[in-house]
């Protein structure tokens, strides 16, 4: 037979489960630094990628801006300038002739109503539209404002601007009573 006989003096004390804990929580622990350790690397990994590409960009804006600025001394040179203002002229006379100047001036028969008359028409062409300075003599104050409420309200003619408007005191044979002078854009679309 056997007995189990416990003759220290100190009671025994098991410290299984203050180990069992302390390996948990090692484990835990480790498992933690192993994830924020890959999330580390990844960050740092993805950060030299952005700056990489950073340097690369800034590399090609520089390239760029020198590339400019040879350009830039290229077209400053005498003959180049030339050139570019012939250049520039051509598509001016290009524009001109691609517009439908015949369509603009039936748009404004049809927007002028009766008792008004164009005495003079300043055309100005800009990037497909149109700014047209008029003159136009009309018999009373009712026709300018027949004239102007039919330039508002057109389709063709836009941002009308008031300029000037002259009435004549004497009455002179096959002069007009009333004339007014505005502006308005001409669109194309």
């Amino acid at each position: 037979m056997y007995v189990r006989l416990n003759l220290a003096t100190k009671p025994l004390v098991s410290r299984r489960r203050f180990l069992l804990g302390t390996a948990i929580i090692g484990f835990v622990g480790l498992l933690f630094l192993a994830i924020f350790g890959l999330r580390f690397y990844g960050l740092r990994k993805a950060d030299a990628e952005l700056r990489a590409r950073t340097q690369k960009l800034q590399e090609e804006r520089a390239s760029l801006a020198t590339r400019r600025q040879e350009l830039d001394r290229f077209f400053a040179q005498q003959e180049n300038a030339t050139l570019q203002e012939r250049a520039k002229f051509m598509k001016s006379v290009m524009e001109a002739r691609s517009f439908n100047w015949t369509k603009m001036f039936m748009d404004l028969e049809q927007t002028l109503p009766s008792g008004v008359h164009v005495v003079r028409i300043d055309p100005k062409l800009d990037k497909g539209s149109v700014a047209v300075k008029f003159t136009i003599g009309a018999a009373s104050e009712e026709a300018k404002l027949k004239v102007l409420r039919a330039f508002e309200n057109s389709k063709s003619f836009s941002h009308i601007e008031l300029l000037s408007e002259h009435a004549t005191t004497q009455p002179q044979p096959g002069a007009d009573p009333l004339t007014i002078e505005f502006t308005a854009i001409y669109a194309t679309a």
